[in-house]
Order: C-alpha cells, then structure tokens, then sequence
C-alpha cells in the first residue's frame, strides 16, 4: 500500500508548482463578511426635546437664548460659573441630573473666526464624546439654516466608525437618532440633503478605502467598491484600464510599477457631468493600494500603513461622489492610478528605464518613489482623452512634506496663480488648509537623467517634495493649469481631531468639493 500513497506524494509535489500559479491572489477567504455598524441618523426639528441628551453649542459663559425652560437654564447657568467655563473653541462641559435631561454637553466654539465652521467642529467633537452614550442627542443654541446644516455635518463626520473585523466582545454602537434643531429646520434639512449628506457620504467612502487593509482593497476591489458607492447616480460615467489596454496604450510607467504583483494594476475615470459641454476639471490621485517599496524595500516598522497609499484617489474618489450625489453644476472627472507595488521576480529594478503614454523616458532609481510614476501616465491619459480645463494630483507622495509641515497643512505645487489661490481659499472654508511650497526652475534640471528624459528621484536628499512635484508637472504640458497636493502628512491622524476620529482622514474630499463648486466664477 506504500507505493500508491508515494506515488500519489510525487504527483502532488510534481503539480503543486502549476497548480500555485492558477491560484488568485490572496486566501479566498474574506476576514469580515459584514459592514460597519450604521451612525446615528440626523434629523431636523424646530423643536428642543425634553430629554435624551442635549448638545448647546457656546459661543462664550452665556446660555443661547430660549434654548431649554427657565427652570432648567438657570441650573446650567450655575453649573457654568461653578466650572468657570467660558466657551472656548474646542472646550466642553458635561452636565449630568438637570433637568430631565440624562446628560447636557456644552461645547465651545469660540467667538473668533467662521461661526458655522466653528459649530460644525464643535457638533463633530460631540459627536465623539456620546459615541458611547446610549440616548437620542438633539443639537440646539439659536442655530441659522447654515449653522445647523453645517452642525449636521460636523456630527456625521465625527461619528464615524470602523468596526466591520470587531468580533470578540463587540458593542452594538447607539442608532438612537441626532436631531439638529433650527427656527429654520426646514431650511436647514433641505440644504443638509441636498448638498452635506452626499459630502458626508463621500468622507465615509474614502476613510473607507483608506481603513481597509491591502488583501480587501487592492487595484481591482477599489473598482469595485467606487462602482457600488456611486450605484445608479444621475450623470456619471465609468472607464476602466485594464493592464492590456494600458500595455496597449504603452503605460509602461503606470503597469510597470505592479509588475510585482499578483493584484493586477488598473486605471480607473470616473466622469461626472453636471454642466453640460463645459471642459471638466481632471482630479488625479495616487492609489498605491500596498506600497512596500519594492525592491527598494521599505523598513518594517509601521510598514503596514502603506495600506492607505491609495489616499489621494480614495478622496479624489470621495470628493466625486459627493458631487455627484449633490448633482454640483460642475463637469469633472476622478482618475485612480492603481497599482499594488510588491518586490517580487519581476518588480522593477533600481535603474530600470521605463517609458510612459506619450513616449517620454524615466530612469528609475528608487523603486519606492513609484507614486509618480503611476501619476505620469495617468495624467497623460487623461490630458489626452479629456481635454480638460486644469488638473489637479493629490498623492501621499513623500515624507519630506511631512518633515515641513507635520499634520497641519497638506502641500500645494503650482504652477497657476488662479488654481493655486482658488486651492487656498477652499482650503480655508473647509478647514483642511494648504501651504503654497516652491516649484524652483533648477528642480527641473537637478531630475535630468544621463540616459532618459528624467529620473524618479535625486539621490543623496535635496528638496524631495519639490522634486517630487516637478516630476509629477513634466508629464503635464504647460498650457493646462496644474496643481499638485502631497498630502503625506494629513492622510492620516493618530490622534483625531474634531470632525476625523484617529485613523484614515479622508483629507481633501471636502476640499475638492468646495473647490469644484467655486473656482470657475473666482
């Protein structure tokens, strides 16, 4: 019986190698088989309610007028000067045993700067604080239509939630729902679902896709998943690249950074027309959906958050769907250059020379500064094929933009003083600035190669996010306005802030939202 059981040992072992290489990428077996738990829903009243838990935003010590019973404000107003609170942007006060009230969270906005941007921040740290607090919550303090629309927002962004691979001790998270409450709460609601709810939406999705790890999210499922998110929105218009398309169109440099892979790389054109023939304005982000450095290897430690390198085209992504769910009067199209970059038999090699869409040559001399490359063909495809008005990259292109700004700003490289300031005033409205970095005329010659048109990166240090950026602008011409914004050190937060719980950000959806919507008639 021993020569069969052999025999059967030396057929297996003989077809284990074929057989390996007909096995997709991954185990086939998905680690979650549900969503994230749903938020809290958000409605509109012109009412306050008499229990549950009540947020009052506060400008200063002084209780908002007519916003609770006599009997109940002058309580609070003794809980007030007891803490000596003073309403200071960011603060807050928890009151419990007033009223008939289960808790009464005061929270400060500050009388400096934007009121709705301060109410919408302040609702956004609420919204974290009662993550756990198992009570209908109402927002209310003589709130304007656009206080309370943008209250609204503030508290669907800070509410959100990963939780789809919690299985071990895991809490059902409250659903009991958030009233916002306005004399004009009709008003309000109609500008919450016609233009913040998608924005919100859209937040979500690209947090999402940032959050989820590499073997769920990769070239291919990001289709997939942008796909089921627009669903059967009015206007939009889906091109996928598949790698033969991309080798027939000679995307050398966008196919040749995942050639290492077993995930196959793809280029994604999510058009949305909103504004009849008007030329559309080209968001291009970097959807680096793994990025180990490739042969150029990256340090293991920390390496698992190159999961969310795709982050410039998951906002991008975010910011038109929420366009589109918001049926903006804009045209615009989001591209995700997508590619999974792995040090595998056939990955790039340092010093290998590639060649994009339009003929143009790069050496590569560091096979982890690859977002770039994934950028040039996919701006040149989309300059190609679209035609548009400007463009715009947004990439989690390098640490040296991190070492200049930290997490307080995101990048701007430009070359058009219009985009550049319409960039910075969006930037400023919503909350997620940017700080205008240099484009130096001898970058370009510090990134000539000695045997192709340019090289990816400049060995031994220099300014790496300008260079950065000037590789990125050589595959734009110089007639299309151009910007690009690296926002490596803003993609994530370890630590939150006041409408983005700790993790994925999802910075510059809203951004870009703003920016679509305005920079036309600036």
């Amino acid at each position: 019986m021993r020569r069969p059981l052999i025999a059967l040992a030396l057929a297996t072992a003989i077809a284990s190698p074929a057989l390996g290489q007909n096995v997709s990428a991954g185990s086939g077996i998905a680690p979650a088989t549900v969503a994230n738990s749903a938020g809290r829903p958000i409605g509109f009243s012109g009412t306050v309610p008499a229990s549950g838990v009540l947020v009052i935003p506060m400008r200063d010590a002084s209780l908002p007028a007519n916003t609770v019973d006599p009997v109940t404000a002058r309580a609070i107003d003794t809980a007030i000067a007891a803490a000596k609170y003073e309403g200071k942007q960011g603060s807050m006060l928890s009151l419990r045993g007033i009223g008939g009230y289960a808790r009464i969270l005061l929270a400060g906005t500050g009388n400096e700067g934007d009121r709705a941007s301060n109410i919408r921040d302040a609702a956004g740290k609420a919204a974290q604080e009662l993550k756990e607090e198992a009570q209908p919550v109402a927002l209310a303090g003589s709130l304007t239509q656009n206080e309370a629309a943008a209250a609204a927002l503030g508290f669907a962004l800070g509410q959100y939630r990963f939780d789809r691979y919690k299985t071990v001790d895991k809490k059902a998270p409250p659903s009991q729902s958030v009233t916002v409450v306005s004399a004009d709460s009709a008003a309000a609601e109609a500008l919450w679902k016609s233009r913040y709810a998608a924005l919100a939406e859209g937040v979500a999705l690209a947090r999402d896709l940032a959050t989820e790890p590499a073997n769920v999210i990769y070239p291919e499922s990001f289709v997939d998943r942008v796909r089921a998110a627009m669903g059967t929105t009015a206007n939009v218009k889906f091109e996928v690249l598949d790698e033969a398309a991309m080798r027939k169109l000679d995307m050398g440099s966008l196919v040749g950074v995942g050639q290492g892979s077993r995930r196959p790389s793809r280029l994604l054109l999510v058009e949305y027309n909103g504004a009849g023939a008007q030329a559309p304005l080209a968001l291009v982000g970097k959807g680096i959906t793994f990025d180990s450095g490739g042969i150029s290897l990256k340090p293991g430690a920390g390496m698992w958050a190159m999961k969310a390198d795709m982050s410039g085209a998951a906002n991008i992504m975010g910011a038109v769907l929420s366009l589109a769910k918001s049926k903006a009067p804009v045209n615009v199209i989001g591209v995700a250059a997508l590619a999974e970059n792995m040090p595998d038999g056939n990955a790039s090699r340092p010093g290998d020379v590639v060649r994009t869409m339009s003929g143009k040559t790069i050496e590569i001399l560091n096979t982890d500064a690859e977002g770039r490359l994934v950028l040039a063909d996919a701006n040149e495809y989309v300059l190609a094929t679209r035609k548009p008005a400007a463009l715009i990259n947004m990439a989690t292109l390098t640490g040296a933009i991190v070492g200049a700004l930290s997490d307080e700003y995101a990048g701007l490289f430009s070359r058009d003083e219009k985009l550049a300031a319409s960039l910075s005033r969006a930037g400023s409205a919503t909350g997620e600035e940017l700080w205008r970095m240099p484009l130096h005329k001898n970058y370009v010659e510090d990134m000539k190669s000695e045997i192709a048109d340019i090289k990816n990166v400049v060995e031994g240090g220099g300014p790496g996010a300008g260079l950065g950026a000037t590789f990125i602008s050589f595959f734009v011409n110089k007639e299309t306005p151009w910007a690009h914004l690296d926002i490596a050190g803003v993609n994530w937060s370890d630590k939150g802030g006041p409408v983005n719980p700790k993790g994925a950000s999802g910075w510059g959806v809203r951004l870009l939202d703003e920016m679509a919507r305005t920079w036309r008639a600036e």
